[in-house]
């Protein structure tokens, strides 16, 4: 599996402890972690124990998380990946965060094209999903504006505490290129 993808500003390196004070800054922060399925981060040592489960879901080929590192500054900026990888199926779930300090920059635009170009031209996958709180308007913006569709509510899908969230389901088809 590809442990690195390149764009014109971007440099995404398959994640590994080493990102953790970078990450544990990222998902420490309330805003960025808002919609995510994690709540925002009190101590280093969460995020290395997430990057340590996200490392043996990609040595079981089920996922790869990708730290987003701005080439020109050499800084992590933020997570991309595929969340869930399903070959029997070809398709995979996608997901991504950016730190707060770079939002509105078009960098996960420019990162989840890069995701998108690998899953269709290299893996040959058929499908990427997402699924986005609806609350999310950022997020949603962001997929609209890369030609995924809109599929309809996951009503009361995932739990966070003791209430259930419904998901938005995006997804873009190979043929959809």
């Amino acid at each position: 599996m590809i442990t690195e993808l390149h764009t014109e500003r971007l440099f995404l390196r398959k994640m590994n402890v080493l990102d953790a004070a970078s990450l544990f800054e990222i998902w420490s922060d309330p805003e960025v972690t808002r919609f995510m399925n994690i709540t925002p981060f009190t101590d280093e040592h969460q995020a290395i124990a997430m990057i340590n489960i996200l490392d043996d879901l990609s040595q079981e080929n089920k996922a790869i998380r990708f730290s987003i590192i701005a080439q020109e500054s050499n800084e992590i900026i933020g997570s991309c990946g595929y969340n869930l990888l399903d070959y029997d199926n070809l398709k995979a779930e996608i997901g991504y965060d950016i730190a707060r300090s770079h939002w509105g920059k078009g960098y996960a635009t420019e990162a989840i094209s890069s995701l998108l170009a690998h899953a269709f031209s290299t893996m040959k996958l058929n499908r990427i999903e997402a699924k986005v709180d609806p609350d999310h308007v950022n997020s949603i913006k962001l997929l609209l504006k890369l030609n995924f569709t809109y599929e309809g509510t996951l009503r009361a899908y995932e739990r966070a505490g003791e209430t259930f969230n419904d998901l938005n389901m995006y997804s873009k088809l190979a043929t959809d290129e």
